[in-house]
């Protein structure tokens, strides 16, 4: 359960639906001792969404916690259907004792009641080890409810040599980063596009980490008393820029013929490795990505431009998160595995597979993530205290699909910045909140 362009599909136009998840490969599962167990010892279940190398990373984190110990046996089931997933989890019997899904989603489970709360059963997990920002999305009126395994920032990556043959530096501010676009961006006989200057795995994500960088915030200040706040100024600055930037300057139209042709997101024929676009801002795990389909692209990575140095640092962070339903009959078990899984050792073991970003600070300096080329700059990232994150309130879900929309109908040139946060607005008075 990887978080692309934090898995969306290419495209500036194109309408994203937040935070959802590229989920490939083969359903993998263990079960080293049978549906019962043996021998005195408990079984759990740990239904999992991950599949293919990830799975395959997860089974011999379980295999090795199922060798050192004696009480718990953990049967590892690799189910990508999120929607069984929440189906088990608000039945009166769940089919499962642990499971993952995304920071986003803990605030409606919590409210729902059907995660557990984790604090009494981690009283002696050290947190506080975990970004900041990360735990943010864990908690829900005062209790934590899950815990992440694995984060993920957006940096702006870049194309070494369309920059230095436009003579231009990697932007570091948002006045910067307008003018690389036009510089890198070309245009051919009729006004058609044939590069663009800046492009987007993720229209959700760019603009939502744009307005982070421009001083804004999406759900307020407090993040203990988040409320939706699609119209604040420096949102609809991003916005703004968005359109100055792209959409008016060289159409709609034609942005929405360019891209209808692109390959797909990280295959060899992705858009940013085909030199069809000059600067994207995405995930640590374009840092493995690179390395496996476009081996011969001059690449680099710089922090997202921001419109002031107090914002300098600025990036948006997401979560993949390991829970432990309500209706669990093993509460104790699932949360001993959890504190393995979520441990150093095993979180090391874990994200190196997938090349992405370790949920504790204390593994941002480790060795083995520093050897990864160029994956020192999300690692870094991690360490700045402007680090943002969407809420995970009850609302974040329904929140996210209408700023999706409107999104979509700024980049479109259909909507105003003004119109379509305004229309955000309106909507979210009828937003579920407890």
């Amino acid at each position: 359960m990887r978080i692309h362009g934090l898995g969306m599909s290419w495209g500036v136009v194109g309408t994203a639906v937040a935070l959802t998840a590229t989920l490939t490969g083969c359903a993998g599962s263990s079960d080293p001792e049978g549906s019962g167990g043996s021998g005195g010892k408990t079984t759990i279940t740990f239904s999992y969404l991950w599949t293919g190398a990830e799975a395959a990373a997860l089974e011999k984190i379980i295999k090795d916690f199922n060798a050192s110990q004696s009480r718990i046996v953990v049967k590892g089931v690799s189910n990508p259907d999120a929607q069984k997933q929440l189906a088990s989890m608000s039945s009166g019997s769940g089919s499962f004792d642990i499971s993952d899904n995304f920071g986003s989603n803990v605030g409606a489970w919590a409210a729902k009641g059907i995660l557990a709360p984790l604090d009494d059963l981690l009283k002696d997990t050290d947190t506080a080890d975990f970004a900041p920002a990360a735990m943010a999305q864990m908690r829900h009126k005062g209790k934590t409810y899950a815990v992440p395994i694995s984060v993920h920032t957006l940096q702006l990556v870049y194309n070494k040599k369309m920059l230095a043959e436009a003579g231009v530096e990697p932007p570091k501010t948002t006045d910067e980063l307008a003018a690389a676009v036009a510089k890198l961006t070309k245009v051919g006989p009729g006004g058609d596009i044939t590069r663009l200057g800046l492009g987007n795995p993720s229209l959700m994500n760019s603009l939502t980490t744009l307005g982070f960088a421009f001083g804004g915030t999406w759900d307020g200040q407090d993040p203990a008393a988040p409320a939706p706040t699609p119209s604040q100024p420096g949102n609809l600055a991003a916005l703004k820029f968005w359109q100055d930037t792209i959409t008016s300057k060289y159409g709609a139209d034609k942005v929405a013929k360019f891209v209808a042709g692109w390959g797909q997101y990280m295959s060899p024929q992705d858009p940013f490795y085909a030199g069809k676009v000059a600067m994207i801002m995405d995930g640590e795990w374009q840092a493995v990505s690179i390395q496996k389909n476009a081996k011969d692209l001059e690449w680099g990575v710089t922090s997202i431009p921001v419109a002031e140095p107090a914002l300098e640092g600025t990036t948006q962070l997401t979560a993949s998160t390991l829970f432990i339903p309500a209706n669990s009959r093993h509460k104790e078990e699932a949360a001993a595995f959890l504190k393995h899984l979520s441990g150093k050792d095993a979180m090391r073991e874990f994200n190196l597979a997938l090349g992405n970003l370790p949920a504790r600070t204390s593994l941002l300096d480790d060795p083995a993530f520093k050897a990864i080329p160029q994956f020192s700059a999300w690692l870094d990232a991690l360490k700045s205290p402007n680090v943002k994150s969407l809420s995970s309130a009850p609302y974040s879900a329904q929140y996210a699909t209408d700023l999706s929309s409107a999104f979509d109908s700024v980049a479109r040139g259909t909507a105003t910045p003004e119109q379509a946060m305004g229309q955000v607005a309106e909507r979210a008075k009828s937003y579920a909140t407890n």
